[in-house]
């Protein structure tokens, strides 16, 4: 068999193992077979790509897969669970980049590609590499961005302007419009002006989206990443690479639309960065001078005990104070108590999809007692004690019954419906979309003030 033959048959055997762990990592019990899936699809992607014979000099290879593979390591090492969001967030920062460089690459060596010569590209590879370089500028500086939101150095809130769509629009439709000049004429002053202002648009896409909607971010950047590497697959008539980018981009983009349907919130608005951003002037509800209700881990433990069902509902605070394990040990004791225990998540409960599971499964939680929205929504009303450890905008009632309010509309944890809502928080202060939460002032809440892990250890202990 050719050389030829046998590296497409490795890389169809690759591409199977992504598609094995994108399958894996649908669900939490098989998202371990999933993991190891793709890393032996990466591993045979890697190894075949190595030896292949159009690879002529290692050292450069050999060099970035050292300080790549280094880099990476003390970073799994070092990262902790609530970071992960935002560490998501710069690793596409680095898809889109490379996917500029290798584009750029291109453009100005086109005989190291055998797309052409210089001042003669191949019309078809002009189209690809401007694809990929707009798509990863994008996807570059809006993950920059993104990132800054989640680790806290620019405001989580939208950030508008009069006339912000209708620039996008304006961008977007001279964005198509360099391409085609740019594929017709191979301009260099094209080329790199469409990379800046690529730059400039991923920027505005993403400024202006809320807190809240964040984990939809997350995803939608995670499928133009997938975008931007299939484009410059096409570059580099590299068949793995397409397939591989194409899996991200469309993945990405099915949980992108799921969760945007999950959140009511409009598809378009998101890919156009729209949404959030049109009720980010809105103030919340007037709340006046209410008070609330503070009550100690004793007293929490002893309604709890007194209660035949409970569900909790976590959220980012239990991430940041990393309460799983405290959280696992006070369902096991309540449940020797004859007491119902069950888990609620919210789609977007954390920052990113899928955060409270990770953490809900690292702790050893049963799969069998988690369950999602739309499946525990109803129970709610059913509930003795509502347990709600650091989560805060999933279950704020103002995306029910204040049109003003940034995050309306969209589908939250019903948790005001129980008898008891027993409220895990450090102060008083407003979620990540700035948008304060009636709740705390609700007759039926307890605040309990203090570390969300603390707190959990406590009313273990009262228990």
């Amino acid at each position: 068999m050719h050389a030829e033959s046998l590296t497409m048959l490795a890389y169809v055997v690759a591409g199977i193992c992504f598609i094995l762990a994108l399958k894996g990592l649908s669900s939490p019990e098989t998202a371990r077979m999933g993991n190891i899936y793709g890393i032996a699809g990466m591993a045979i992607a890697i190894l075949t790509t190595l030896a292949s014979p159009v690879v002529v000099n290692y050292i450069w290879i050999i060099l970035g897969i050292v300080i790549g593979g280094a880099a990476g390591a003390v970073i799994a090492r070092k990262i902790k669970m609530t970071a992960l969001p935002q560490l998501v967030a710069a690793f596409h920062s680095l898809v889109g980049l490379a996917a500029v460089f290798v584009a750029t690459a291109a453009f100005l060596a086109p005989e190291s590609y055998g797309i052409g010569t210089a001042g003669h590209i191949h019309t078809g590879s002009l189209v690809e590499m401007s694809l990929g370089t707009v798509v990863g500028a994008i996807t570059f500086s809006g993950s920059i961005i993104a990132f800054a939101k989640l680790q806290g150095l620019i405001s989580g809130k939208p950030v508008s302007f009069p006339g912000q769509h209708f620039l996008n629009l304006g961008l977007g439709i001279l964005m198509v419009v360099l391409i085609v000049a740019f594929a017709a004429t191979e301009s260099h002053t094209l080329f790199f002006t469409m990379l800046a202002l690529s730059f400039v648009l991923g920027f505005l896409l993403i400024i202006p989206i809320g807190g809240a909607d964040m984990p939809v971010v997350i995803s939608m950047l995670n499928s133009y990443s997938g975008w931007a590497a299939c484009g410059i697959g096409f570059t580099l008539a590299n068949s793995l690479l397409i397939i591989t980018g194409a899996l991200v981009g469309s993945s990405g983009a099915i949980l992108s639309y799921i969760m945007c349907k999950g959140m009511n919130r409009s598809f378009f608005n998101v890919i156009l960065g729209g949404f959030g951003g049109d009720a980010a002037v809105a103030s919340g509800p007037d709340l006046g001078d209410r008070t609330v209700k503070s009550g100690s881990a004793d007293d929490a433990a002893f309604i709890m005990k007194n209660a035949s069902k409970v569900i909790i509902v976590p959220g980012y605070g239990m991430a940041v104070a990393q309460a799983q394990h405290a959280l696992r040990e006070m369902a096991d004791t309540l449940k020797k108590e004859g007491v119902s225990v069950s888990y609620a998540i919210h789609p977007v409960a954390g920052r990113m999809p899928g955060h409270m599971n990770v953490l809900l499964a690292e702790a050893n939680v049963p799969y069998d007692e988690v369950f999602e929205l739309e499946e525990i929504n109803l129970e709610f009303s059913t509930a003795d004690v509502v347990y709600v450890i650091g989560a805060n905008d999933v279950t704020n009632p103002s995306a029910k019954n204040d049109p003003s309010s940034p995050i309306y509309g969209m589908p939250i944890l019903d948790v005001e419906k129980a008898k008891t809502v027993l409220f895990v928080k450090r102060s008083m202060a407003s979620g990540y979309a700035g948008v304060e939460n009636p709740l705390f002032y609700a007759d039926n809440t307890m605040m309990l003030f203090g570390d969300a892990k603390k707190m959990t250890e406590e009313i273990v202990q009262a228990l």
